[in-house]
């Protein structure tokens, strides 16, 4: 854990009723049993990235699989491609878990679905916890439509940890207000008008439903087929259908509509004028219609 001075002690987590702390104890009760994925939950008042604390940890030595990290708030959160993301305390759910695909006889090459594996997990969680649609942005962002409008609410992002291990962050603004946005183009999910912004059946919800999917992804040896994820990402997913533009590595653009996930979680684009392109890697736009 990144160590603390005095000057970041939090604000009295009481202070705002609306937004009340998270009750360790009672998330590890529901969530932590034997036989289930979920070996601890840790909750902690302010770090400056869950994901940095938790690849620390697991490349320092030892972590069990199943760890969970969850912080009030985050001063140094990262989104991909090393953007800078932050909120008020306590007005969304900021964690990183910890996953070994690799004991459970899922190739390397697989491992890049996990983001889009989570993706689909939030999305049915929030369906049947917080009574909201949501949509896929590829490949790893949550969108709610606030006001008719398209509006990213969540992000996802994985990283390596270990020789064995990754770390799978989430970000999710719940209850977000207007004035609070960074940008217009984020929503949360009191905006959406969710029927239930209490963060902790929230929580709980996507860790249920991430440990069913991911249970279900490693039985099947990573196979998107056969464990329905291919399948069940595609239909969630916003991007598909959409012109969009593919900024790629090394400044190269590729704009075209995106017509399908393949089976190594890429996004297949047909551009125009040229063959169709399986991106990996890039920041993806949706463009408007013409």
């Amino acid at each position: 854990m990144t160590p603390r001075d005095g000057s970041d002690v939090p604000a009295n987590p009481w202070s705002d009723l609306d937004r009340p702390p998270l009750a360790e104890a009672g998330l590890r009760r529901s969530l932590v049993r034997e036989g289930g994925l979920w070996s601890s939950v840790e909750v902690v008042p302010r770090t400056g990235s869950t994901n940095t604390d938790l690849v620390r940890r697991a490349s320092a030595g030892p972590v069990a699989e199943g760890t969970v990290l969850v912080a009030e708030e985050q001063s140094a959160a990262r989104g991909r491609l090393d953007r800078s993301w932050s909120a008020p305390p306590r007005s969304g759910l900021f964690f990183s878990v910890l996953l070994k695909p690799g004991e459970h006889e899922v190739p390397v090459a697989r491992w890049g679905w996990l983001p889009l594996l989570t993706g689909v997990a939030v999305a049915t969680a929030l369906s049947s916890a917080a009574g909201i649609d949501t949509a896929l942005k590829w490949p790893n962002d949550v969108l709610l439509t606030v006001d008719g409008e398209e509006r990213k609410a969540g992000g996802i992002l994985l990283e390596r940890a270990g020789a064995d291990g990754v770390v799978i962050g989430v970000g999710l603004n719940v209850s977000l207000r207007a004035d609070e946005l960074p940008v217009p183009t984020a929503g949360s999910l009191a905006l959406a008008g969710a029927k239930v912004v209490d963060r902790e059946p929230v929580l709980r919800a996507v860790l249920r439903s991430l440990e069913r999917w991911y249970v279900e992804w490693c039985a099947a040896e990573g196979d998107p087929g056969l464990s329905r994820l291919q399948e069940s990402y595609a239909a969630g997913c916003a991007t598909l259908g959409r012109q969009v533009r593919a900024i790629l590595p090394g400044d190269r653009e590729l704009v075209g509509e995106a017509v399908a996930v393949d089976g190594d979680g890429r996004l297949v684009i047909a551009p125009a004028d040229g063959p169709r392109e399986a991106v990996g890697a890039g920041d993806i736009v949706h463009l408007r219609p013409a």
